[in-house]
């Protein structure tokens, strides 16, 4: 009688981010572990949590490999499938299964790469994006810092006050909130904590406040805050959003979650020097 196949052991990771939690499956253990250890604040807790989760995701680890730093990342649909890759991954997700596959090596900046791809498309479908920038919450309420890299991100961060919490000092986490309009008619926006940061920086609070302004970041001789006007803030928000897909409609559909932020939330030009006076125009 044949011998019976040796049950494969299945580990799974539920990463809730944005308020959405996703759940990882790994057959290796020391990759799971990894992975608890990169997300720690997101992993969702409790027996069932896997249960809990809106999609989730099959991870095949292959050897390591080199990886060519020319490739750059694709994101395409087909059938309404979508197929993500870079030098170091490629992955498959369909968002009407709620399923996808992974298959990379044994590290965790891969998935994170997947995770961010696939929450910006979730959010350009709900009016959110992932924003190159800094958040703060402050008395309730959560304040951006965009800029490119050397504009001051980790900097403002760095000298926000006792009472702030830090959200994130890389990739901000942007929701639209259906139904919260106020009397004037503008929607509401929130801002989530994420763990999309540089390996050696500080990972953000798993919290999220509603965004009361935008700034965006130039260091000067003095700290000052300049009003902006609309299509000054579109283009400053614009060329901050992270968006991958060459999908015409989700290109579409991120450039009109831009446009309508900008016309709901207040957007301001902050220079500053790097003092912690700066946190005194704040608010």
């Amino acid at each position: 009688m044949p011998e019976l196949a040796e049950q494969i052991e299945c580990y799974s990771v539920v990463i809730a981010i944005g308020g959405i939690p996703v759940r990882v499956n790994t057959s290796d253990a020391k990759f799971r572990e990894l992975l608890e250890k990169r997300y720690a604040g997101f992993v969702a807790a409790g027996d069932r949590a896997e249960d809990r989760a809106e999609f989730e995701f099959d991870v095949e680890l292959d050897p390591p490999a080199l990886i060519d730093p020319d490739i750059d990342v694709s994101v395409t649909c087909h059938a309404g499938r979508w197929f993500l890759s870079r030098g170091d991954f490629r992955a498959e997700w369909d968002p009407a299964a709620r399923r996808g596959s992974i298959r990379q090596s044994a590290n965790p900046y891969s998935i994170d790469a997947v995770l961010r791809i696939v929450h910006t498309l979730l959010l350009a479908k709900q009016g959110g994006f992932l924003l190159h920038s800094a958040s703060a919450v402050r008395n309730g309420k959560a304040f951006l810092f965009a800029g490119v890299s050397g504009a001051g991100k980790t900097t403002i961060s760095r000298l926000a006050p006792p009472d702030a919490t830090l959200l994130t000092d890389e990739i901000s986490y942007v929701r639209k909130l259906d139904g919260s309009a106020d009397a004037s008619g503008k929607a509401g926006y929130a801002a989530y904590g994420t763990p999309f940061t540089r390996e050696w920086a500080e990972r953000g609070e798993n919290i999220s406040a509603p965004v009361a302004a935008l700034y965006l970041l130039a260091q000067g001789p003095e700290n000052r805050i300049d009003p902006v006007t609309v299509a000054g803030a579109g283009r400053g928000l614009l060329s901050n959003m992270l968006f991958f897909a060459e999908d015409q409609d989700m290109v579409q559909r991120a450039f009109q979650a831009a446009c309508d932020f900008v016309q709901n939330v207040p957007v301001f030009r902050l220079t500053f020097v790097p003092d912690a006076r700066v946190w005194e125009l704040i608010g």
